[in-house]
């Protein structure tokens, strides 16, 4: 029975959180390495894309609930999840139409567009912060758990609880269906099959009459709606705040350098491997130990390798260590 209880406790503390957050980061993940593979730079706006594309579906999520329309059981901010997409999508094709487009026609080194970047990310943060403040945002409604521990407890007779939140449920839903819908376009639609030729070589894609603008629209669109599908999953899990999204940066590059920079199953091992690892490194093991410990080796202490202060610290460490050691990372994406 306490063996049953510690596992208990690992899932609910560890296993399903980190499996949340593993998606979230998956999906952001791959924006960056679409980016990356189809347009050739690393893109340091994408977390404050993902917080513009939240915001927008949060402004929305406001209005549709201050009109007494809500989602049922489900949080409103599905509702508003489209118009957040398209507001993200019009801001990506601005950007890249008044920005991107001039170091494109100028053939500009990978190192320019990241400088570029970093331009974009400090203006669309600082727009984020001007419209929604700097501040914790809440904006889940609807049912909070789809199994609460106080169920999980009288259903099963156990002393730990299990407890779902529906943001999660609704994560991991939302990552299966999005990474399905997205290897579908990418391997069957003419378009995504462009977009593959053009990744894998510019030259011979421009030759067989695959037209580059084109490409790179389609690219800032699937990314535009990655990046708000994440930002908004995350937010609903956790909070909105305009600080966050910018530091998850880290982690988001850490799972496609992890993975392999370039590939999208890379992308998505990479955002579970860190989500796995922050959140083990985090946790303070002393409730799972009690369990399966015998009484005198039980530990006084928290058991926590690491305060949750510094969790970015552990993607910032496998980063480097992956950068060290495998350069191209677990699916042999392009070298960094």
């Amino acid at each position: 029975m306490d063996f049953l209880n510690a596992l208990v406790a690992f899932v609910n503390f560890v296993g399903v959180p980190a499996i949340a957050y593993g998606s979230q980061l998956a999906i952001g993940a791959l924006g960056v390495t679409l980016v990356y593979s189809v347009l050739r730079f690393s893109n340091f706006a994408h977390g404050d894309t993902m917080a513009f594309g939240t915001m927008i579906t949060i402004l929305v999520t406001w209005w549709l609930q201050s009109l007494g329309v809500s989602f049922g059981p489900l949080p409103t901010a599905l509702l508003a999840l489209p118009a957040g997409i398209a507001a993200t999508m019009a801001l990506m094709l601005f950007t890249d139409r008044t920005v991107y487009k001039f170091y494109r026609a100028q053939k500009a080194k990978p190192v320019v567009f990241v400088m570029v970047s970093l331009g974009v990310m400090f203006m669309m943060n600082g727009l984020v912060r001007f419209v929604i403040g700097p501040g914790d945002q809440r904006f889940a409604d609807g049912e909070r758990f789809l199994i609460s521990a106080r169920d999980f407890k009288a259903m099963t007779g156990l002393r730990e609880g299990l407890a779902i939140k529906t943001t999660q449920g609704i994560t991991v839903i939302t990552a299966v269906i999005v990474v399905a819908l997205l290897f579908w376009f990418l391997n069957k639609t003419r378009t995504g099959k462009s977009m593959r030729a053009y990744s894998d070589n510019e030259d011979l894609a421009l030759l067989s009459g695959i037209n580059p603008e084109r490409v790179v629209m389609y690219t800032w669109l699937i990314v535009a709606s990655l990046a708000t599908i994440a930002g908004v999953l995350y937010g609903l899990d956790k909070s909105f705040k305009p600080f966050t999204y910018f530091q998850l940066l880290l982690p988001i590059f850490a799972a496609a350098i992890v993975g392999g920079l370039g590939s999208p199953i890379g992308a998505i091992a990479g955002g579970f491997i860190i989500a796995f690892s922050e959140v083990t490194i985090t946790y303070a093991w002393k409730k799972v130990l009690t369990y399966v410990l015998p009484e005198s080796l039980k530990p006084d202490g928290l058991v926590q390798l690491l305060s949750t202060d510094y969790k970015f610290a552990v993607s910032f460490t496998i980063l480097v260590i992956v950068l060290l050691f495998k350069p191209t990372g677990l699916f042999k994406g392009k070298a960094v």
